[in-house]
């Protein structure tokens, strides 16, 4: 996989993880979904912002070494 694959699909994960932390911000703050539901809403609400963090920050991580790594070498060859 080239580089250039592999930082598009990090990207994607970031994207999609701060989608489902924003989607669960959403669900929590703006509608009564938790007052529907219940603790169960509530749980469900705490799943997408959780599982957003579990995706957008590692990826970040991740990606901020590529990209280091990236230009460490590119500053070696010039």
């Amino acid at each position: 996989m080239t580089d250039k694959k592999l930082i598009r699909i990090l990207q994607i994960f970031i994207a999609i993880g701060i989608s489902l932390i924003l989607f669960g911000h959403y669900l929590l703050s703006y509608t009564d979904f938790t007052q529907q539901h219940g603790v169960v809403g509530i749980m469900i609400c705490a799943a997408c912002i959780a599982l957003g963090f579990a995706c957008s920050l590692p990826t970040k991580m991740y990606l901020t070494f590529v990209l280091v790594k990236r230009e460490n070498e590119q500053k070696s060859t010039d």
